[in-house]
């Protein structure tokens, strides 16, 4: 079975499995990179920003793996999850965006492993701007709001990317695509509460975006209005007003409950090694353990 014909395979299997793929040449990762730091150097992304995400990935692939021919970049489609805390005799739901969960990923990269390696070929992970890559793939579409847009998926999605040493044939056209339905569309822009996304520019002002804020270790900066608050982590502030996902704003999956003491736990930032084991469990299935150090100052914003 040639390369080609590999790839073609890898699409279709993960098609059938409601997922979305494609595969692309490792020569690529140049281009990857050379987007980021040209934006980094001409004052268009803010150097914290940089440094909290960006100065991450790891574009060193043909020192790494030098044997690596290919990236295959995949998007799952995945729900809100809405997560319930009880405090002081009150209830309060509330969200976590799709692209926290990573239910799929051990599906999809088992997907991958055997039809890679029933055809001799190897499969790694790769740490690469996942959206930059499926816009510039061809596989998603950027939105006004920088998010991507995968058709019939819309953005309640999660991306992955993986590296291979399966041959992939060069590809042309390799840019950001944006949505036509941007083009004469505000809803986002006029429903960022952080003024985030401006119309001057394409490229958002992530540094004000609430999702960068409430991943960050810092306090909130003052000027955050507590109301504009909407998401344990994340935000859905754009994604929900978009026309695009006009047909998966409710898509919204019942998650876990945390009890009044379980939520005192985490208000008060117990490290996990003191916290019950039911709650840790809890807390790996709504796959929010690696948020731990942020969950007190996102949960106090929400309750208040």
């Amino acid at each position: 079975m040639t390369p080609d014909q590999t790839a073609g395979i890898i699409c279709s299997k993960l098609e059938e499995k409601g997922y979305r793929g494609t595969v692309v040449p490792i020569e690529h990762v140049a281009q990857l990179k050379y987007e980021i730091e040209e934006h980094n150097s001409q004052g268009k992304i803010d150097a914290g920003l940089y440094e909290s995400y960006l100065a991450g990935f790891k574009f060193d692939v043909d020192t790494r793996l030098p044997k690596v021919c290919s990236i295959i970049i995949t998007a799952a489609p995945q729900p809100q999850r809405k997560v319930t805390f009880h405090f002081n005799g009150q209830t309060y739901p509330v969200i976590i965006p799709p692209t926290y969960y990573n239910d799929t990923d051990d599906q999809i990269r088992n997907t991958l492993q055997n039809i890679l390696n029933s055809n001799d070929y190897q499969l790694y992970s790769a740490a690469l701007p996942l959206k930059l890559l499926a816009v510039c793939s061809g596989m998603a579409k950027y939105g006004k709001n920088n998010i991507a847009y995968v058709e019939g998926l819309g953005s309640f999605i999660r991306l992955k990317a993986f590296l291979s040493d399966m041959p992939a044939d060069r590809s042309d056209g390799f840019k950001p695509q944006v949505m036509k339905e941007c083009d004469r569309c505000k809803a986002c822009l006029n429903e960022c509460p952080t003024k985030a996304i401006v119309p001057d520019r394409f490229l958002i002002h992530a540094e004000r975006c609430i999702t960068f804020l409430n991943e960050g270790n810092e306090e909130f900066p003052e000027w955050i209005n507590p109301a504009w608050h909407n998401s344990l982590i994340g935000c859905m502030k754009c994604q929900l007003v978009c026309p695009v996902n006009k047909c998966l704003i409710k898509w919204v999956e019942e998650g876990e409950s945390f009890n009044e003491s379980e939520t005192e736990l985490i208000l008060n930032g117990i490290p996990l090694n003191l916290i019950p084991p039911e709650t840790v469990n809890k807390l790996n299935r709504s796959y929010i353990v690696e948020y731990l150090d942020v969950l007190p100052r996102n949960l106090r914003a929400l309750l208040k």
